[in-house]
């Protein structure tokens, strides 16, 4: 792929899903930086003693330089709470143009609950976060990014994903040294999320709403930081946040999302590809709190 121009983002309402910490924080920074106006949407919104990152710090960094944010503290499985996320942007900023759908469930036990452990209750779970909000924000925005003259909708995914370009896909590692990779939930819903993007790409094309799936690779975000520090792993192969960040701005903001609607890439890849700069876009987000940034 060639890289595009990319379009002025100035005045564009991006809503943010998990923007409390990680790549959804990044990106909110990165596209207010760009001129865009962001809702922010997370569980936490002011700082934990057991999480890193909150709303609360996140809407502080943008106003820092100037940006324009919104934080609403959203439960991604209530579909209550998503109509309430949608409505706010629309009330404060009159509309929606991008809708970045970062937040993923994460925490607590999945990553060391094997199959036959896994209870149906955060089997479905996991679904409700990973894809059926998706689902839900997305009915609720294309109208809104419709009547706006169109939109984009970047979805994140996971290694998972038919990513790599290969007749067949490299066989899944069960663990990595004591620490499993083994989370059905988590890889299941992400993949059904990859699908959704697919078969919902040619409809929304016509309404002039491009939908990209990303994988952002292994990232060091703050809680890779904790889990590679609990479980002794070698965290040198982590890609700074700033990476799958840039690439959803550019997803975001490039010329022809045509070429990439309905697609899976892979974050790390793309941007070395197409030469993508990180410089005077994307500022790395530096944790000065208790809890050390890989």
């Amino acid at each position: 792929m060639e890289r595009q121009t990319e379009m002025d983002l100035t005045g564009k309402v991006a809503i943010i899903t998990g923007a409390s910490r990680g790549v959804g924080r990044q990106s909110a920074l990165d596209f207010a930086r760009r001129g865009a106006r962001v809702v922010l949407a997370a569980r936490t919104v002011d700082t934990s003693d057991t999480l890193p990152g909150s709303l609360g710090e996140t809407m502080q960094e943008i106003e820092a330089f100037g940006g324009a944010a919104l934080p609403v503290q959203t439960d991604l499985a209530s579909e209550a709470d998503l109509k309430k996320l949608v409505a706010a942007a629309v009330d404060r900023f009159g509309g929606v143009d991008i809708l970045v759908n970062n937040a993923a469930a994460t925490n607590g036990p999945i990553w060391s609950t094997r199959f036959l452990d896994l209870s149906r209750e955060d089997w479905l779970y996991q679904f409700d976060v990973n894809v059926h909000a998706p689902f839900t924000l997305i009915q609720l925005v294309v109208p809104i990014m419709e009547k706006r003259g169109g939109g984009r909708i970047i979805n994140l995914s996971t290694g998972s994903g038919e990513v790599f370009r290969m007749p067949e896909e490299p066989r899944k590692l069960d663990a990595v040294g004591e620490f499993s990779l083994a989370v059905p939930g988590y890889y299941s819903s992400k993949r059904a999320l990859d699908r959704l993007g697919n078969c919902l790409a040619p409809e929304l094309a016509r309404k002039n709403i491009f939908i990209i799936g990303l994988h952002p690779g292994l990232v060091a975000t703050e809680l890779v930081a904790i889990r590679v520090r609990e479980a002794g792993l070698d965290d040198s192969v982590a890609v700074s946040m700033t990476v799958p960040a840039r690439m959803i701005v550019y997803f975001s903001a490039c010329e022809n999302p045509a070429e990439y609607t309905g697609r899976l890439f892979w974050a790390e890849r793309e941007l070395a590809d197409m030469a993508i700069p990180l410089d005077g876009i994307a500022q790395p987000f530096v944790n000065t709190g208790s809890t050390p940034a890989a």
